[in-house]
């Protein structure tokens, strides 16, 4: 049976009517990230998540296309529920929603246990073991998008939003002619965010806005938010914002770089030594060296779709080798210059299609591991990198990744065995359907000629 706390939730019905919200929204991700969810009364609140609130469990094996992926207890099964129960630490006012506020759901079996396929039930679990070392891990997301407009001359319908060259690093209306970005910024602050930054990326229509670190839980909540509040806020204007891997074959890829460093149990830093090599203490270096040799594993978290691979490749500033340097864009682990409590990693493994639950659980995870076993890394890249005879390359498609990650038992344990099944079962999925779709490309290639 699923506990839920009768007093916590009157009292949260109590205080969200006197703040005038008539609406809770539910939420919580699936394996890909999306949310799924559901509306609830606030008048009724308590009363309806007295038992937590049923809800399919092949909902994680629901594609973007709509095809039910049978999962392990899913569609062979019957089709039987989890249950959804809101975190109330998680409870957030929508600004752009008058009367509505919005709470995280943990998912749980109908028998009580938690569900191993939940993507927050997961990064739990790899947090559990980071306590046991007395240790609490600290991650900073920063998440790139592209917006796009309708044209009803793009074969897709869609074209980038304020075309231009060269805008990087801009503000104001040269690469957002409509202002978008100090909208949507001062949105996701009122929304508890805590986002701190934004600016026009390298590509014509990308963007990035920047997430204040703090624990990994809250910061895996808060970029898991922060991804649908902003499609959320295109759509209020027309348009779609995507965190899709690479969009488009003319323009670069967008990234999820995760900021990476630990505390103790007193909240003092742990990555940071000025006696040691670099300045760094033999934990970062063990963290190092854990995140590279399950790197090929990670890319099945970080990089998850089919079109995350094309992103990839020299001269990309996206990894493309198993490597890590000093302040060094070109490397998969690059090394702040920053120290004392600033000392960190940053992963520039992943893309902005990765579901944050599951990018920050794989990362934490492979890290853990390198610390556990004390690992030591390779020699540190030096200058510019995208040599295959200096470094091991990443995993080329979604099915070298995926291979890779059923091979990693070590990371397999430590994420779950019902969370594994049910992802690989997903992305196997996604890979047959893609292998039988005929792409623009191939008419392109061959119809002509052939």
């Amino acid at each position: 049976m699923v506990h839920v706390d009768p007093a916590a939730m009157e009292t949260a019905e109590a205080a969200l009517l006197n703040d005038g919200i008539d609406v809770v929204r539910l939420g919580y991700s699936d394996l890909i990230g999306a949310e799924r969810g559901r509306d609830l009364l606030t008048r009724r609140f308590a009363r309806t998540v007295g038992d937590g609130v049923a809800f399919c469990r092949s909902v994680y094996g629901t594609s973007p296309m709509g095809d039910v992926v049978d999962i392990e207890g899913g569609l062979s099964a019957g089709l039987p529920d989890v249950v959804a129960v809101p975190d109330l630490s998680t409870l957030q006012h929508v600004p752009w929603e008058p009367g509505v506020a919005h709470v995280i759901a943990d998912l749980y079996n109908p028998d009580g246990t938690a569900s191993g396929e939940s993507p927050r039930t997961v990064l739990r679990g790899v947090l559990s073991r980071f306590a046991e070392l007395g240790m609490r891990p600290v991650i900073g997301p920063e998440l790139e998008f592209y917006v796009l407009e309708p044209c009803a001359t793009a074969p897709t319908g869609w074209q980038r939003y304020g075309e231009g060259t060269g805008n990087v690093y801009t503000a104001g209306l040269k690469g957002d002619p409509e202002n978008t970005l100090i909208s949507s910024l001062r949105s996701l602050s009122a929304y508890g965010l805590d986002v701190v930054a934004a600016n026009h990326e390298f590509s014509s229509g990308q963007f990035e806005i920047n997430l204040w670190h703090s624990e990994a839980l809250d910061a895996a909540d808060r970029a898991f938010r922060f991804k649908i509040a902003v499609q959320e806020l295109a759509r209020i204007r027309g348009k779609r914002a995507t965190f899709m891997a690479k969009p488009f074959n003319d323009e670069g890829g967008s990234g999820f770089h995760l900021h990476f460093s630990t505390l103790d149990a007193d909240g003092q830093p742990l990555f940071d030594d000025p006696g040691g090599e670099d300045g760094l203490s033999a934990v970062a270096r063990h963290g190092v060296a854990g995140v590279l040799a399950h790197a090929p594993a990670l890319a099945a978290l970080l990089n998850p779709t089919v079109n995350s691979y094309k992103r990839f490749g020299p001269d990309t500033l996206a990894p493309w080798l198993v490597d890590w340097g000093l302040d060094n864009r070109s490397a998969m682990i690059r090394i702040p210059p920053e120290r004392g409590r600033a000392a960190r990693m940053e992963v520039r493994l992943g893309d902005a299609s990765a579901n944050p639950y599951l990018a920050v659980a794989g990362l934490l995870g492979a890290a853990y591991l390198g610390i556990r076993d004390k690992l030591e890394a390779p020699p540190k890249l030096e200058g510019y990198g995208y040599d295959p005879a200096k470094a091991d390359r990443l995993p080329a498609d979604l099915g070298a990744a995926i291979g890779a990650l059923e091979a990693d038992h070590e990371l397999r344990e430590l994420l779950g065995a019902p969370f594994v099944a049910a992802f690989v079962a997903y992305k196997r999925n996604e890979l047959e359907r893609f292998s039988r779709w005929v792409t623009d490309w191939e008419f392109r290639e061959y119809s002509y000629h052939l």
